[in-house]
């Protein structure tokens, strides 16, 4: 999709009611449940994340969105391709701030080019006791990206009309950190593997795209 078009349309859905879990729980992999019910009383204390979906026009100008391949760790969300994003810092005003902010500070888009547009519905993440709060935003320009090597891997641009073909949904086997591997939804976006909060965070987006693109 031309970059043009798209602005129009995100634009247009700031005003719209968010899908909700309804739309979350399509890619929620099969062991959620259960990791809700264990760990409902972590999640009292769980600590807040801010993460954003940030939409670009290419050098053609056509719409992206970028991901990132978090570095190989000992954590749990080890290698797995994520939104960037992270924990708030005392300097942030909001978690608006945090999502800004870290975008900047894992792939280098400058923040006085990012406009942020509205909130995706929060997301609680059993494995790492996290609440995370996905923002949707854009920058008119295409990114000189610049990856932050301590936790970036690599960066992940996906192409709009890649994001919205429901083609790219499948079931995929997943290690994890409680256990043997588990078929999961997921989406297949050019051999990565996109799964867990992740994908259901963009289902969310994806709902409400296409509640205007398929009028």
């Amino acid at each position: 999709m031309r970059f043009d078009a798209f602005s129009k349309i995100i634009s247009a859905l700031n005003s719209l009611p968010l899908p909700g879990i309804s739309a979350q729980l399509i890619m929620a992999p099969p062991f959620r449940a259960e990791l809700l019910e264990q760990n409902k009383l972590l999640r009292k204390n769980a600590k807040p994340a801010a993460v954003l979906a940030l939409f670009y026009p290419d050098d053609t100008m056509n719409t992206k969105l970028v991901l990132i391949v978090r570095k190989t760790s000992s954590g749990v969300h080890s290698a797995q391709v994520g939104f960037p994003g992270g924990k708030p810092e005392l300097s942030d005003q909001n978690l608006e701030a945090t999502a800004v902010r870290e975008t900047w500070e894992e792939i280098g888009v400058l923040k006085d080019h990012i406009k942020l547009l509205f909130p995706l519905t929060e997301l609680y993440i059993p494995p790492s006791n996290f609440i995370v709060f996905p923002f949707v935003g854009f920058t008119d320009a295409t990114p000189d990206f610049k990856l932050q090597p301590s936790e970036v891997e690599s960066i992940i641009e996906i192409p709009l009309n890649d994001v919205l073909d429901d083609s790219k949904r499948i079931f995929s086997l997943v290690s994890t950190s409680y256990g043997p591997k588990v078929n999961v939804p997921a989406f297949n976006f050019e051999g990565h593997i996109v799964w867990g909060s992740t994908a259901m965070i963009l289902m969310e987006l994806i709902h409400l795209l296409n509640s205007i693109l398929k009028k």
